[in-house]
């Protein structure tokens, strides 16, 4: 019987883009999903390519402690609040997933009002604010593998892997060279800040590209939006054979990047994580020093721990240089990154997700209940 599902994801792509491959796998199974997500211009490029789903943005402001910043915060939870409190009881929906993010404060608390079943979803090793503040709160919270939370009774928790959308998987990586423009005889190195970009990542790339071009290793830098535009940069190897450089803001063809890279430096967030693993593409990650709660230096250790890459903290920037010389033309090593890459993948458990996720779904009308309040009018934002 089809359901209808609100999913809480916005803010960052680690939140958007498995909210959105989450809703891939409901929309397959026949239930209606709509998807609440942030006011922020990375949110609106990234759901460009979904034009099939229905994304309602969502009042507010990422956390901060300053006072202006915490001012700024309450206000936006507390409009964000009203917003979901309406919108949900227009949609009755039968179950809500949050991934986290400022995005799904609010509307856990006003799905939680509304006696709706609430998930959340936590992908980093260590467990952001949304999930330890509210989980003892919800029916059930998703963690990785080996992750727990005193705050959160066993009984709601479930170890599952991050969504990963449909279309991230390994390519064949002579037509992913061909649909970048990249030449299959030289090596490829992506630098990869995530959906945000990585400014320190991007200076490094830079800084690095006569020295990478003269060593014959083609760089593909995903900047983030704001932090640059497109350039396509014609340098020379050390035979003076033509070689590429390529800065892009932003790209929607995650798959043919990470099938066509030798070797990809980028932050350690879980959504990078994941795709690098459905990918099996070995990497070097920097973990963001500032991250909250060091999370990408957790999620980086493990990473590292089960044999998909290295780790280098970014105060070792200096010596990145020699490390993926090290690396990418190292085939044996790179093979074994990718083996253990496979390995890591966890894929079926997806199915265990969504599987548990339908069964959270409240069957008793009673607890449905619309108030006497006439709803607005919702415009979900189609991308």
């Amino acid at each position: 019987m089809s359901k209808k599902i609100i999913i809480t994801c916005g803010g960052t792509g680690g939140h958007l883009a498995p909210g959105i491959a989450l809703a891939e796998g409901l929309t397959a199974r026949g239930h209606t999903v709509i998807l609440f997500i942030s006011q922020k211009r990375v949110d609106a490029r990234l759901i460009e390519k979904y034009p099939h789903f229905n994304f309602v943005p969502v009042p507010g402001t990422a956390f901060a402690w300053h006072p202006l910043g915490m001012a700024r915060f309450i206000a936006s939870q507390v409009r964000g609040f009203i917003f979901s409190l309406r919108a949900m009881r227009q949609m009755r929906p039968d179950v809500m997933v949050g991934f986290g993010g400022f995005t799904s404060v609010s509307a856990v608390i006003a799905g939680r009002m509304l006696r709706i079943p609430v998930a959340l979803h936590e992908a980093n090793r260590v467990p952001g604010r949304t999930v330890c503040l509210l989980g003892r709160l919800v029916q059930r919270v998703y963690l990785p593998q080996g992750v727990r939370l005193s705050s959160v009774r066993a009984s709601a928790t479930r170890h599952v892997s991050l969504p990963v959308r449909r279309e991230i998987s390994r390519q064949p990586r002579a037509a992913a060279l061909e649909r970048l423009a990249l030449d299959p005889m030289q090596r490829v190195l992506v630098v990869f800040g995530g959906s945000q970009g990585a400014s320190a990542l991007n200076d490094w790339a830079r800084s690095q590209l006569d020295r990478l071009a003269h060593a014959g290793i083609q760089v593909y830098c995903i900047t983030g939006l704001g932090k640059g535009r497109h350039e396509v940069l014609q340098l020379s190897t050390q035979t003076y054979a033509p070689i590429r450089a390529v800065f892009r803001p932003f790209t929607d063809d995650v798959a043919d990047l990470l099938s066509a890279a030798d070797l990809v430096v980028a932050r350690a967030g879980a959504g990078t994580i994941a795709e690098l693993i459905r990918c099996t593409t070995p990497a070097i990650l920097v973990p963001y020093p500032h991250a909250a709660s060091d999370h990408q230096r957790a999620n980086g250790a493990f990473f590292e721990k089960q044999g998909g890459g290295i780790v280098v903290d970014q105060m070792f920037i200096p010596t990145l240089h020699a490390e993926v010389l090290d690396v990418i033309f190292n085939d044996w090593l790179l093979h074994k990154f990718r083996t253990n890459l496979a390995r890591m993948d966890h894929a079926a458990s997806f199915d265990l997700l969504l599987d548990d996720l339908t069964g959270l779904i409240v069957q008793s009308p009673a607890e449905k209940k619309s108030t006497a309040l006439p709803p607005p009018t919702i415009q979900p934002h189609a991308a």
